[in-house]
């Protein structure tokens, strides 16, 4: 885990110089909030044309204590970003990796985007089991930023691509029994966002 983070502060920190003098904006995304997670992200202008986003999200709560119902993760996703008309205005063309530790349970969600090599969906594992591993991927993203005062930028972006899945699976009740190991080959969604920026400078 240690180096996924060492691997992403040096992607932030590589273009000091650049940066300095370029926008920086702080920023939240809230289709992320609404699966109860907080999370925020900083990115970098790079000259007129590309960006560099480092985002994560922290969700250390159990949503249901009777089902054992939670969807626990840590996720960190580095970008760099190709902007058709200038950086943080307008369309972009995004290249994002992700890496997550997960401890997810009794969740319903729709699994109508994946599809996957093995015996089903990854998505299939979180209806009526508790899963926990981690997982790793990359992906496109595609999105559209609007400037809407001096200080302020909305954004919308959605990513797709392949995820590494590497987990154990266990009843879904709380301490339930060891059920599998499983490596899952995932592809579908890596990203959507409905985000807020906040430029600093």
């Amino acid at each position: 885990m240690k180096k996924y983070l060492i691997i992403a502060l040096i992607l932030v920190f590589a273009f000091p110089s650049r940066s300095d003098a370029q926008k920086v904006g702080l920023k939240t995304n809230a289709l992320y909030w609404a699966t109860t997670t907080p999370n925020l992200g900083m990115e970098f202008g790079m000259g007129d044309r590309f960006s560099l986003e480092l985002s994560g999200g922290y969700n250390p709560w159990t949503l249901c204590v009777d089902n054992n119902r939670k969807v626990k993760h840590f996720l960190v996703s580095p970008e760099i970003r190709y902007w058709f008309c200038e950086s943080f205005n307008g369309h972009f063309l995004g290249l994002k990796a992700n890496y997550t530790m997960f401890n997810v349970g009794d969740v319903h969600v729709l699994n109508s985007f994946y599809e996957s090599k093995g015996d089903g969906p990854f998505i299939d594992a979180c209806l009526n089991s508790r899963v926990e591993g981690w997982a790793a991927g990359a992906g496109i993203t595609y999105g559209y930023s609007w400037i809407i005062s001096p200080r302020w930028n909305m954004e919308v972006d959605l990513g797709i691509g392949y995820w590494y899945a590497d987990y154990d699976r266990f009843e879904s009740r709380k301490c339930g029994l060891f059920q599998d190991s499983a490596i899952k080959h995932v592809f579908g969604l890596t990203d959507i966002g409905l985000s807020f920026i906040y430029m600093i400078r």
